[in-house]
């Protein structure tokens, strides 16, 4: 705390800051440049920290200060009665659909267990968007199964994850390293995907633990729980031990409904990743996300133990897939229309036409999209929900659902509600990671890249 203190005292040794008096660009000057040197650059002697299981600079005076009080000033606490309620909510949703709205993840074909297993080993770790998804990877090994042989992937990491689509991703070099350790910690163990369980003599807390303190393999304790979950969700192991103690895969999804719904709090709004240097933030929040999720699950095993799922990470792909990136984002598009200047909502913000013009008379005037809001928080916001995928599709979980799950945890239509925002996160390795910004004081410059 005292850095922090002499750099306060620093800034206000202006007179016309202490006294509040216009500044001027003199004075702006040095303050500018005082914020600088502080937040965003080093000198020799600053002294090291570890992450990533490497000993690194500190990034600035203000990073010191950073590693040392982020929890105390963020000191994250989970609700209980918050949590309470989003246990009802995921109990309301087992009373009306069953467990399919927990179980279903992905399609797997006609693949193979040992099939599933290894294409799913390899890119697990590589944090895929959309355009990854496992009907398309399926795809791929089909068509040549030899990409995912463990000796090539091993010896040819970039041919690997370009044949996959994933060099086309950022942070590629980083890509690089993770599809190698992971072929080369199966050939020191000497096993394939399949056997990993079975080596770990069917414990998937010991299984996960070697996952994660395999460094360089980008099998972090999120990547491990999602991997996990999926070979038992998907059946491809049956015989297992400490299930109940893998978590929700936390992302920014699953942290983003934990904030909202309340069951997560802060004692202050998360700050900007610019600011989060080495991503002490991010780390601090993801655990405490994947321990509020958690008590969400323990509350709901104890009030309805006959439904209740078997672990907590079970209840992911709802809350992350579903709620979080379907229906808890701004997706209802309000229009106006350029000649009538009708109001209205709509599900789509693709679209071009005024719809009560069509509706009326049939024609087709333009209109142009003037805001676009979270659906939980207005009244028509079914017509979002009501064509989501997971509802009106063709093997929907949620059919007929008018309303997210969780409106009676969030109440998103009361003035107490606040769109919380999820952290974002820096690289500290990769091409324009903060590895790549340092600078000394005495030189300037420096700083994050596109």
């Amino acid at each position: 705390m005292e850095l922090l203190n002499k750099f306060i005292q620093s800034l206000i040794k202006s007179n016309s800051v202490a006294q509040e008096q216009p500044l001027t660009i003199s004075e702006a000057r040095d303050i500018i440049s005082k914020i600088n040197e502080y937040l965003y650059t080093n000198y020799e002697g600053i002294g090291t920290t570890i992450t990533l299981g490497q000993e690194f600079e500190y990034f600035s005076e203000f990073h010191k200060f950073w590693e040392r009080y982020h929890a105390q000033i963020l000191n994250p606490s989970i609700d209980e009665i918050k949590c309470g309620a989003a246990a009802d909510a995921l109990h309301n949703i087992y009373v009306r659909y069953g467990s399919r709205p927990f179980e279903k993840l992905y399609d797997t074909g006609e693949l193979s267990h040992e099939e599933i297993c290894r294409i799913r080993y390899f890119t697990a770790n590589q944090d895929f968007r959309e355009s990854q998804k496992f009907d398309s990877l399926a795809k791929i090994y089909s068509a040549d199964p030899s990409l995912f042989d463990t000796e090539f992937i091993k010896d040819n990491p970039g041919e690997f994850l370009k044949a996959i689509g994933a060099l086309n991703l950022s942070q590629s070099d980083k890509r690089v390293k993770f599809a190698a350790m992971s072929a080369q910690l199966l050939s020191d163990l000497k096993v394939e995907p399949i056997d990993l369980l079975k080596k770990h003599d069917y414990d998937l807390v010991l299984l996960r633990e070697t996952l994660v303190q395999n460094t360089g393999a980008g099998y972090g304790q999120k990547k491990a729980d999602m991997f996990i979950r999926d070979m038992v969700i998907h059946k491809i192991w049956t015989k297992y031990r400490n299930f109940d103690r893998i978590d929700v895969a936390s992302d920014i999804n699953t942290i983003k409904v934990a904030l909202r719904s309340g069951i997560l709090k802060t004692e202050i709004r998360l700050v900007s990743s610019f600011l989060d240097i080495f991503c002490h933030q991010y780390g601090l929040i993801d655990d405490a996300t994947a321990g509020a999720w958690r008590r969400v699950w323990e509350i709901w095993q104890s009030r309805y133990p006959d439904e209740s799922v078997a672990s907590p990470c079970v209840i992911d792909y709802l809350v992350y897939r579903i709620i979080g990136r379907d229906f808890c984002k701004e997706s209802l598009a309000i229009f106006d229309c350029d000649t009538f200047h009708h109001k209205f909502k709509w599900h789509s913000s693709r679209n071009q036409t005024c719809q009560t013009c069509y509706r009326n008379d049939k024609t087709k005037h333009h209109a142009t999209v003037i805001n676009k809001i979270l659906p939980c928080t207005d009244n028509d916001g079914h017509l979002v929900i009501s064509r989501s995928k997971f509802v009106s599709g063709r093997d929907a979980i949620l059919p007929n659902l008018k309303e997210c799950p969780f409106s009676p945890v969030c109440s998103p239509r009361s003035p107490a509600f606040t769109k919380l925002n999820p952290p974002k996160s820096i690289s500290i390795l990769g091409q324009t990671g903060w590895i790549t910004a340092y600078t000394r004081t005495d030189e300037g410059g420096g700083g994050l890249m596109s």
